[in-house]
């Protein structure tokens, strides 16, 4: 009877069939791979750029409430002293030392008083440093005397003489006028000790029988504020503004002023003509709708240079009539920089990795089917009834297992045609039993395949792990080793700044300008904790490293002697990021009761890859264990790992790790070292790491590998190898 063949139109080559799938795969996870890293990096932009501009809006926010508030007690305090008699306004003297000890107490550029009857004083520090004091009567003109001071406030000669009439300036007229504490106009003048810009608290004065005196004043100096915002984090790429609500710039963080000097005359600056285009371009946005209509918090996008900013404005206010917009602007490329090289980078490593594994494929597929072919071949001509069939050795083991069986099968097959008629049940029953080693053959096929493919996977992974360390240790050294030298050279130049500062403390007027400019006090204090913070780092990238080398041991093909708790400490160092706490979960402790024990003679890198194994399925019955419990059932009863080292007998180490984990039923303890058996879910766990463990221990170290666990109480796994290995 002739055998029916189906159509070749239907059918496709096992080449195609292997290769076709793999590469639409291959180049499915690589566009969704890239498409989806694209869109969650943009979210996550919009995301961390709300996040940085609002938590900078609350820093200023809580800033300006602090700074502003000064004024405003001090002159609480100094009114209700007056009112109680314990101050006495006529008393310059005394009243001057007293403001002078405020002065040093608060960092103000003035407070004063003005009288009803025209006279005053006052304590200035005009230039941010000097304190000086401001005496003048009610007789015009050169009514005011500007007086030096010593180091106990006392007035030691006249730097000055210029007239002054309290009725004519608003910082007195305005409170007054209102009968309450208020803010009053933000006030300019050049001084020969520079330009001054303040905002001044006023308030009212009476005596004990409520009859007016007079009023208090104290003033803070804007130029401040710029300082503060320039120090924060986000002003090196972004901008923080503070504008009054005719859109009068007040403070900034860029290094513009908020005011222009024309003739010597100090101007305030708009924002709209500020030569910063990002402070320029949001305030042509916001004068659209008004700078006066911003009632709420307004967050918008804006395009500054062909460059995309994120922009957030807050108004802010105080009960004593201040009425400010604060405005944060931060651009979208500093954060999409590293976003965008991080896309490209996994694009590029995706194709790499399509066009690699594609190659390949086709290479793995030519030389898997070119046997099978043989053997299709082979199998056609005997079908045609050509019995006598022979089919060359391949040089993969299994499929020259199948070969060898196929020619021993036709040669049977060709002995049992001769004498079908005499032996046919003898012939059924030799097919069965082929057919039976075959399974088995495959069966054999399937395991060692996946064993090899991970020992594979982990000889390439300690190979990556030690070239990375490799290649990080040289440039850590380098710094690590210059560090020392950089940290001597800087106390040295400090040293000499302040012998410098000992016997020149008056430098030039520039030398001045520039060390505030440059904040040289805290540049002094700051830069020596700097550089030791970047020693801490370099140690812990060390450390890092050393624990890396030490894991991958890609150096020890060999067995010899080492540190078994170093290799342990190494695995512990690699997995860190999954013992320590995270927002949901508490940090896992590790236990580490080490015993007094030698040198061990072993394969390093394979006992290593053991402890990793049994120290991640620990992990992750922990955190299997963590799910059924709330945060506060953990933290009552955290999740523990012991690691006991101990020698045995003299002759034994012996290192057992324990977990309080979910524990394994005393049905899947019989089978955890079984190949492909796994109690992870799908996706999770390939069922070869125990196995593979199994066999590191038992049949390269000659030792025991056992397995004692209790559900819902933990796990332990208990590992004995020799001290000494015995070759040969």
């Amino acid at each position: 009877m002739k055998t029916p063949y189906l159509s070749k139109a239907k059918a496709f080559p096992l080449q195609i069939v292997l290769i076709v799938p793999f590469v639409i795969q291959i180049f499915a996870a690589v566009s969704l791979v890239g498409y989806l890293s694209f869109k969650n990096g943009q979210r996550a932009v919009n995301d961390l750029a709300e996040q940085l501009i609002h938590r900078t809006s609350d820093v200023v926010d809580e800033h300006l409430k602090s700074y502003l508030s000064i004024p405003q007690t001090l002159n609480q305090i100094n009114a209700d002293t007056i009112r109680r008699g314990i101050l006495d306004v006529r008393d310059r003297q005394t009243l001057g030392k007293y403001f002078w000890d405020q002065m040093q107490a608060y960092d103000l550029t003035y407070i004063g008083i003005g009288l009803t009857t025209g006279e005053g004083m006052g304590v200035a520090r005009y230039d941010g440093k000097t304190i000086t004091i401001d005496d003048w009567t009610a007789k015009l003109p050169n009514n005011i005397s500007t007086y030096a001071t010593d180091n106990q406030g006392n007035r030691t000669q006249v730097n000055a003489r210029w007239t002054w009439n309290n009725f004519s300036e608003s910082w007195y007229t305005q409170p007054i006028a209102a009968g309450k504490p208020i803010w009053g106009k933000i006030v300019t003048a050049n001084f020969p000790t520079g330009p001054y810009i303040t905002a001044s608290a006023s308030r009212p004065i009476y005596d004990s029988q409520n009859r007016l005196l007079g009023m208090i004043a104290t003033d803070i100096h804007l130029l401040k504020l710029s300082d503060f915002l320039r120090n924060l984090d986000i002003s090196q790429s972004g901008r923080v503004f503070l504008l009054e609500r005719d859109g009068t710039l007040i403070a900034s963080s860029g290094t513009e002023k908020p005011f222009v000097l024309v003739n010597q005359e100090i101007r305030r600056l708009r924002a709209i003509n500020s030569s910063d285009p990002i402070i320029q371009k949001i305030a042509r946005h916001l004068q659209i709708s008004g700078f006066g209509s911003i009632t709420q918090d307004t967050d918008f996008q804006l395009e500054v240079e062909g460059k995309r900013h994120f922009v957030n404005v807050v108004p802010w206010r105080d009960k004593y009539g201040l009425n400010w917009l604060m405005v944060v602007s931060v651009p979208e490329n500093t954060f999409m920089a590293q976003i965008n090289a991080n896309t490209r980078t996994t694009i590029a490593l995706c194709l790499s990795a399509l066009v690699v594994a594609s190659v390949i494929g086709v290479f793995t597929s030519h030389w898997i089917v070119r046997p099978i072919l043989h053997l299709n071949w082979a199998s056609e001509a005997m079908a045609a009834g050509n019995l006598n069939q022979t089919v060359q050795t391949s040089s993969i083991r299994e499929l020259n297992t199948l070969s060898n069986s196929f020619n021993h099968m036709a040669g049977q097959l060709h002995e049992s045609f001769t004498a079908l008629e005499k032996s046919k049940e003898e012939l059924e029953e030799r097919v069965e039993e082929r057919t039976t080693e075959l399974k088995n053959a495959l069966g054999e096929l399937q395991r060692t395949q996946s064993q090899v493919i991970q020992s594979e996977k982990m000889s390439s992974l300690g190979q990556l792990v030690a070239g990375v360390a490799h290649e990080i240790n040289n440039p850590v050294n380098f710094i690590h080793g210059n560090l020392a030298h950089v940290q001597e050279y800087t106390q040295d130049l400090l040293a000499l700044m302040q012998l410098y500062q000992q016997y020149n403390p008056y430098p030039a007027a520039e030398i001045q300008t520039v060390a505030e400019d440059i904040d040289l006090e805290f540049l002094q204090s700051d830069l020596p904790k700097m550089l030791s913070s970047m020693k801490v780092g370099t140690d812990r990238i060390r450390q890092i490293v050393l624990s890396l080398r030490n894991f991958s041991r890609i150096d020890e093909a060999e067995f010899k002697c080492v540190d078994i708790h170093e290799g342990i400490d190494s695995t512990l160092m690699i997995l860190q990021h999954r013992l320590k706490a995270k927002p949901e979960q508490p940090e896992i402790d590790v236990i580490k009761d080490y015993g007094t024990v030698p040198l061990v003679e072993c394969y390093a890198g394979q006992l290593n890859q053991v402890f990793m194994n049994i120290l991640i399925n620990a992990i992750d019955a922990l955190e299997e264990n963590k799910i059924k419990l709330t945060y506060q059932e953990i933290k009552e009863n955290p999740s523990q790992i012991k690691i006991r080292t101990s020698v045995v007998n003299l002759t034994w180490l012996e290192v057992a790790i324990a977990d309080n984990g979910v524990g394994i039923s005393k049905e899947f303890q019989q089978r955890i070292f079984d190949p492909f058996f796994t109690t992870k879910p799908i996706g999770k766990g390939t069922g070869m790491g125990m196995s593979i463990s199994y066999q590191i221990i038992t049949e390269k170290h000659g030792g025991k590998l056992e397995c004692f666990s209790t559900p819902e109480k933990g796990t332990e796994f208990i590992i004995q190898i020799p001290l000494r290995l015995r070759n040969g």
